[in-house]
């Protein structure tokens, strides 16, 4: 039986002044009608109904995420009291859904990313399924073959194929520089990492018991409370101590039995803004525009505003700028690291209820 994990703990500051601590980017509406969270779920429908659905999120979120993903079992919406990256995050969901499937196998994605043929992405989750059930020790990633020479993404390097469209791993890459990127575009051997798996939920727990066994060793302390009044107290305690750190390191990058599967489907981790422009269709210009906006002898901008506010700009090129009801950005395009900064900058008291 196939149960989707969606991974919502992320905090999305690039998308600031849009994405805030109480709203973080996979709650934001940026494309179509729905949260990207919203589609996340809607993608997997109904081939995986909400009662094989689980997510895990920040506990700050939970209630968030209720309002958004109402057809979602609350037993099944993991809370946790600390962020600890995607090791413990896919442990703790791998452990809670086995109590209720044995035999359950995991699609494992985040809950922030745009991925807008549905129906190809079933048929490449069908495909892993495959690859899974064939040999039940395989662990299977996807990899989205680049179009352009990002910096932002970790890299996979296939190997030699295995059938249906995957490959055996030669190494996984850190994000590399522009350099590095364009060579690895040149190559054809390399696949961007999206941070979406599938495996068996038995064997993901034994690959953590196996190369973390201190956290496995948290995650079994917990699995002894599941389902029983002592819970939420058992998940403050323990979750908080577990060893912080992310499912590819911990696993991914150790093991020898893994399977890149080549995604068919199109897909962008909407990062930040800079990704509007991918996501939404450009005017003769080249401007990406969401909500009431007039641009004038401007070109290659990315503008955001409300439909009730009007945003004029001018004889501009190559900038952002993006309006909220109390908070409003002007920044250049190209600068990955300018979002942060400004970040860095609200920290101070004056500034800190904008964050």
């Amino acid at each position: 039986m196939l149960h989707s994990v969606i991974m919502a703990g992320g905090s999305g500051t690039r998308f600031w002044p849009l994405s805030r601590k109480s709203l973080p980017k996979q709650f934001l509406t940026i494309n179509g009608e729905r949260s990207l969270i919203q589609q996340a779920f809607d993608r997997c429908q109904p081939w995986i109904p909400a009662e094989q659905t689980w997510v895990v999120t920040g506990q700050h979120l939970a209630e968030l995420t209720q309002q958004h993903l109402a057809d979602v079992p609350t037993t099944q919406i993991l809370k946790e009291p600390a962020a600890r990256n995607t090791a413990p995050c896919v442990g703790l969901a791998a452990q809670c859904l086995l109590a209720q499937d044995p035999d359950a196998i995991m699609l494992v994605m985040p809950a922030d990313h745009v991925i807008e043929d549905a129906e190809r992405f079933r048929q490449d989750v069908q495909r892993a399924c495959e690859l899974v059930q064939e040999d039940p020790q395989r662990l299977v990633l996807f990899g989205v073959p680049p179009t352009y020479p990002a910096t932002g993404f970790g890299y996979i390097e296939r190997n030699q194929t295995i059938g249906k469209g995957a490959f055996e791993v030669t190494a996984f890459r850190e994000k590399p520089n522009r350099e590095t990127a364009e060579s690895y575009l040149r190559a054809g051997t390399f696949f961007w990492n999206c941070g979406i798996f599938v495996w068996r939920a038995d064997r993901i727990l034994e690959a953590i018991s196996q190369y973390e066994p201190e956290l496995a060793t948290g995650l079994k302390q917990l699995n002894a409370a599941w389902g029983t009044e002592s819970w939420d107290q058992s998940l403050h305690a323990i979750f908080p101590t577990l060893k912080s750190i992310s499912i590819d390191y911990a696993v991914l990058e150790r093991d020898a039995n893994i399977a890149v599967l080549e995604a068919s489907f199109p897909w962008d981790d909407v990062g930040g803004w800079e990704a509007v422009s991918r996501i939404v269709q450009n005017d003769a210009n080249g401007n990406a525009t969401i909500g009431t906006v007039l641009p004038v002898d401007s070109h290659n901008c990315i503008i955001r505003t409300t439909p009730d506010h009007v945003i004029a700009v001018l004889d501009m090129q190559d900038c952002i700028v993006v309006h909220t009801d109390d908070a409003t950005l002007v920044a250049k395009r190209g600068d990955d690291e300018a979002i942060r900064r400004v970040i860095a900058a609200l920290q101070t008291d004056s500034f800190r209820p904008f964050l």
